[in-house]
């Protein structure tokens, strides 16, 4: 098997993602985000996804509302009711005020009308890993049923991506990890993963390549200049997910 076709085997998705939709170019984690993100031709997003007080999974990275949004207190004591009041564009720029969080649902149907692949992480709020991992997991099967190309499932909770697979082990998973800890062969078979998803400057090309000979894909992020993009790719890493929208560009999947 040539080189290329083993890539292909290993990781059938886009090569370089957009992080939280948009990059720096847009407020993350919105559906304005990841509307820009496909108008720059990137085929691929990354998002993340936790549950509002009521359960509802929604789009937001931090475990307040404080940074991202003109709310305050915490993402899993509000209800979506009174999330989706808030604006989650203004904060970034002008040109975005209005944005609101989205539900996970309303950012699968955009992904879907636009054709768009998705990196789907999994971000508990402390406290609520299996709770987030079971419900994302459970949205994610039919939300996204009859995709040629169904998310990859990632998390830093290892809790939250067994609960994932305890309910729907047929969706991939992805770990994610800021340094690579020695015993990753040990958690990645022990929650089936298909990728390690890892910071890129824990990686290494020795590293790289015993994670391909362990037969996993390798996500970096967060990469935002094209040398280095460069650099990772030609160790075969296969996905890239940047901030850099403009610098590093879209790929060629």
């Amino acid at each position: 098997m040539s080189a290329a076709a083993a890539h292909g085997r290993r990781w059938p998705y886009p090569k370089i993602v957009a992080h939280r939709g948009g990059g720096k170019l847009a407020p993350e984690n919105t559906l304005g985000a990841i509307r820009l993100g496909a108008s720059m031709g990137f085929r691929g997003v990354e998002f993340d996804v936790m549950l509002a007080g009521c359960g509802t999974p929604v789009l937001i990275h931090d475990e307040t509302l404080r940074r991202t949004t003109n709310g305050r207190g915490d993402v899993a004591r509000t209800p979506y009711g009174e999330l989706a009041k808030l604006d989650a564009g203004a904060w970034h720029s002008r040109a975005f005020r209005g944005e609101t969080i989205p539900r996970y649902d309303d950012a699968v149907g955009l992904c879907r009308d636009l054709g768009l692949w998705a990196n789907v992480e999994i971000k508990p709020a402390t406290g609520f890993e299996r709770r987030s991992g079971d419900a994302v997991a459970r949205a994610t099967r039919e939300l996204w049923r009859g995709s040629a190309h169904p998310p990859v499932l990632s998390s830093f909770s290892t809790v939250a991506l067994a609960a994932a697979r305890s309910v729907a082990p047929e969706l991939p998973r992805g770990l994610l990890v800021g340094r690579i800890p020695p015993h990753w062969q040990e958690l990645m078979r022990d929650l089936e993963c298909v990728a390690l998803h890892c910071n890129y400057r824990a990686l290494n090309l020795r590293l790289a390549r015993q994670i391909h000979d362990a037969g996993y894909a390798i996500l970096a992020w967060t990469v935002n200049d094209a040398r280095t993009a460069r650099k990772l790719l030609h160790w075969g890493v296969d996905c890239i997910v940047t901030d850099a929208l403009v610098r590093v560009g879209p790929g060629t999947r």
